[in-house]
């Protein structure tokens, strides 16, 4: 059901659909089909009549074996004939008949003198050299039969003659049983049958709908899918699609979030996905109350001589609706003072240096600063914790995200002084999705931890602030305390001096009473396109709805880029085309505050994700400006090089996005625990990719987010929404479509070779050698073996079919889908079901979060055991891991 919009937070103004907010707007060329008008988007539906299909003695059509199945030749050929040509005399009908016995591959022994050889077999492209065919469905010549002329009749006969005329009589007298005429009405009688039958399949049973599927992209040129995909984005229909996701405030669970749940079923269901549906999840969340919320500094009377402004001035608010109130997702309540301390990044290293240096925490508001690592928000605010601190202030600094380093909002990238970073201080490296079901979906009836009891929440109150309030904070501290090193310095101006604060600074109070409900509604939204040839497997593709603002960049500009996507891969669908492998949209909710949505659809779905589930294309805060950016699993390194190949940036001379990433020396990097795919990787093996056009900054979470902001600074034109929009459509095209699955198996094995070789300069540092980790080097050689033998099966099977003549022989293809199902099972493979001791959720022995931060570590349940000192449990997690391994590939083999 819809929230309830009593509270404060819910409030806001009415909110206008989908179709309102895009009418009368300057896009109305947008709603043309994205064939019309274009050369090579008619090439496509060009590409949907089959061609003709030339006879044995043809050269270019592989020896007359004819084309069958999922995929399409290539349709060039210079005849242009009607499909329903017809012949007039005896000897072209008799060419034509013969024509039609040689393509329809009949023995035809009278007439050809020789038996067929033909045999049936499937053609492959995309991966293979596209070859030529002529191929031609054809109907039945019709001709009526014409009784022998009477020369003494009247009427014409075939030579010009004139036949007898009937009477009456004769002509409708009742047919005699066993007489031809009633051989005729019973035949026609059977065949008005027939046909009611065949319009009964068609148009009432699902017959030809799942023929239709299991025809696949058969009837497509793969070439001009690419080419259709490429060329039917649309820019100005991405801005509209912007403009209408940011016009208003929609925190998780809000009002304004239920609206846009339902825009999304509107657009799935209008772009043409199947199996619209959404799911419901009861979640832990909290929002701020208007009057709840306070940052004072107190007088010796304990009066507040000063008070934070805390929210950002209204900007234009009939233009872009209300603004979000400043606060921090999964916050602890409270209303809590004590002597303020300022600490750099609220690093455990600040904190140590504090104690070092005689500042006593205990009791103290901490006020600490973004940036830095640990990025994660909500460790920030645990190591204040762990320290003793009451309270914990975390403002950003210009020197970090503000005017030192350029332009501020609206019309640079830049936080400026007003302008509040919101955020979420769940412990991700603990827990994700909801706090209170860990390892489970927080479905009906599903079994709820306490508060107390979860480790996902951390245990003070804490708020964010902007600079302007700040800068009051730090003057007063002015003389207490000890003088900062100079890392510790800021960018906030008009403080002369930078101290820490003791125990006889200004006594700050932090007030942060809260709406809270253990049983907050939240919904996704999915949609697909289901697959012809392995339906059951799965392309995902996700990014979530939910901001802690307007939410332009994260995550809209990806939700923008996703729709475009649907709507394109609907069109194709509408026409009759079909994918190899089930494409899966995914519209998250709750992901600001703890990945909530995907962790819950992750938990509820575990083992059919592990079985079926093949990648994983996250989209998150896809577009803050023109650097290409990818983090993920090295199974997709050789696929990213080839699609960034086949894209073009026209801001750069049309060089193609793999020029200037080369040119720049990036590389596919990990991933790191902050985003949509962490469940998808962690919990049950999913091969997962982030992308996204990186830029220096960009007004992240604060209400300087905005449409206009995106249209005038992040991306005018938005040119770099379309080029990603062209990258991942092309890129999930090759995903779901190739014959064999693009997954770089050998690029994972060398990754793996160097991860084991940092865990053990790693494990150096510590200064321990008494755990070896030489049954992990045994396993990483299973593991080269094992590839190496499996990926002879693939050059085995793509020198079959070219000598083939690209046709797949039957017997093949069951082996191609094994070959499929076991590359892609292989990081499921690698799970550890007990999970990471003390932090069961994550099962990747490879992958996982630090124990305390969020920068990415290999082997974490490894690390984990040699930071707690425990040798023991450090040699039988190395011994478990690299049996995991050991498994894993073996199953390759099988």
């Amino acid at each position: 059901m819809a929230p309830d919009n009593g509270h404060d937070h819910d409030s806001g103004p009415p909110i206008p659909t989908y179709d309102e907010a895009v009418a009368g707007g300057t896009w109305q060329h947008s709603d043309r089909s994205p064939l019309d008008g274009d050369a090579e988007g008619q090439s496509l539906l060009t590409s949907r009549t089959p061609r003709p299909y030339q006879h044995s003695g043809s050269t270019q059509n592989g020896g007359g074996r004819r084309p069958r199945g999922y995929q399409p030749p290539t349709a060039e050929t210079d005849d242009e004939d009607s499909l329903l040509g017809s012949d007039s005399d005896t000897d072209r009908e008799a060419d034509h008949v013969r024509r039609e016995m040689q393509e329809m591959e009949i023995d035809d022994s009278d007439t050809r003198g020789m038996r067929n050889r033909s045999s049936w077999g499937k053609r492959i492209g995309l991966s293979l050299p596209q070859w030529r065919w002529r191929w031609r469905w054809r109907l039945p010549q019709l001709r009526s039969r014409q009784r022998p002329a009477d020369p003494s009749s009247g009427a014409p006969s075939g030579d010009g003659e004139v036949a007898p005329e009937t009477t009456p009589g004769a002509r409708f007298a009742f047919p005699t049983l066993g007489s031809t005429a009633l051989f005729i009405i019973v035949a026609r009688a059977l065949a008005i049958m027939l046909v009611l039958g065949f319009l009964y399949l068609v148009f009432v049973s699902d017959l030809f709908g799942d023929m239709a599927r299991r025809m696949g992209s058969g009837m497509f040129d793969p070439a001009s899918v690419r080419r259709h995909i490429k060329h039917s984005v649309d820019p100005m229909r991405i801005r509209a699609t912007l403009k209408h996701f940011a016009g208003y405030a929609h925190v998780a669970g809000t009002s304004g979030d239920y609206a846009l749940m339902q825009d999304t079923v509107m657009l799935f269901q209008k772009y043409g996905l199947e199996d619209v549906t959404m799911d419901t999840f009861n979640v832990y969340l909290n929002y701020p109350k208007a009057d709840g919320r306070a940052v004072e500094i107190l007088g010796p009377d304990g009066r507040p001589e000063w008070s934070a402004k805390l929210e950002e001035d209204e900007r234009n608010e009939e233009k872009i609706g209300y603004q979000a109130m400043a606060f921090h997702g999964h916050s602890m309540s409270g209303d809590v003072k004590g002597p303020l301390v300022y600490a750099n990044y609220g690093t455990r290293e600040d904190y140590e240096w504090l104690k070092a240096n005689g500042v006593d925490t205990k009791g103290a508001i901490a006020l600490v600063r973004y940036g830095g690592r640990p990025k994660n928000l909500g460790w920030k605010v645990k190591e204040a914790e762990l320290a003793g601190f009451a309270g914990c202030l975390v403002y950003s600094d210009p020197a970090d995200n503000g005017f030192v380093k350029g332009d501020t909002a609206p019309n640079g990238p830049y936080i400026p002084a007003d302008g509040v970073q919101r955020g979420s201080v769940s412990l991700t490296n603990h827990i994700i999705g909801d706090v209170l079901t860990p390892g489970w979906g927080s479905e009906d009836g599903a079994q709820r931890m306490r508060l107390d009891q979860t480790a996902g929440l951390v245990k003070i109150p804490s708020l964010p602030l902007a600079w302007r309030d700040a800068q009051v904070l730090l003057q007063r501290l002015q003389a207490h305390g000890n003088r900062v090193p100079t890392p510790w310095t800021g960018g906030v101006p008009d403080i002369r001096e930078w101290w820490t604060g003791n125990t006889t600074s200004p006594v700050v109070r932090l007030k942060n009473e809260q709406d809270v409900n253990e049983r907050q509604p939240i919904w996704n939204v999915y949609g697909r396109i289901l697959g012809s040839e392995q339906t059951e497997k799965k392309i995902l593709i996700g990014n979530h709805r939910d901001s802690w603002g307007f939410g332009a960049v994260d995550g809209h500009s990806g939700t923008t880029i996703m729709f475009e996507l649907i709507r394109i891969f609907g069109d194709l669908a509408a026409q009759g085309w079909r994918p190899r492998r089930t494409i899966e949209f995914m519209s998250w909710d709750g992901e600001e505050y703890n990945m909530i949505g995907s962790t819950e659809y992750v938990e509820a779905n575990d083992d059919l994700l592990r079985r079926d589930g093949v990648a994983y294309i996250n989209l998150g805060a896809a577009v803050r400006g023109n650097n290409f950016h990818a983090a993920g699993s090295p199974m997709f390194y050789k696929l990213l090089l080839e699609v960034l190949h086949d894209v073009q940036d026209p801001n750069f001379n049309d060089d193609s996005l793999r020029v200037l990433w080369e040119q720049k020396k990036s590389n596919l990097e990990g991933l790191d625990d902050d985003s949509d795919y962490v469940p998808f990787r962690d919990i049950v093996g999913t091969s997962s990719l982030d992308l996204s056009f990186d830029g220096s900054d960009y007004p992240a979470h604060s209400s300087y987010e905005t449409f206009e902001w995106v249209d005038q600074v992040g991306d005018p034109g938005f040119v770099y929404h379309a080029l990603l929009s062209q990258f991942v459509g092309l890129f999930v095209l090759e995903l779901c479509d190739r014959p064999v699955l693009p997954f770089d198996i050998a690029h994972y094995t060398n990754s793996l070779g160097r991860w084991i070789q940092g865990l053990e300069d790693w494990a150096r540092t510590l200064g321990d050698s008494a755990v070896s980790l030489e049954p992990l080097v045994d396993a990483h050689h299973d593991v080269v073996n094992a590839v190496r033998e499996f990926v002879k099966w693939e050059r085995g099977w793509e020198a079959t079919v070219l000598a083939n003549s690209g046709i797949e022989p039957p017997n093949l293809s069951g082996s191609r889908v094994a070959y499929n199902t076991k590359m892609a099972h292989f990081e499921s493979d690698l799970l550890d079901s007990l999970g990471i001791p003390n932090r069961t959720q994550f099962k990747h022995v490879i992958f996982g979060p630090r124990l305390s931060g969020d920068e990415i570590e290999y082997f974490p349940s490894i690390r984990d055991a040699f930071v707690s000192g425990n040798r023991d449990l450090a040699a039988q997690m190395v011994a478990r891991v690299a049996d995991i391994i050991k498994k894993a590939a073996a199953r390759l083999l099988e």
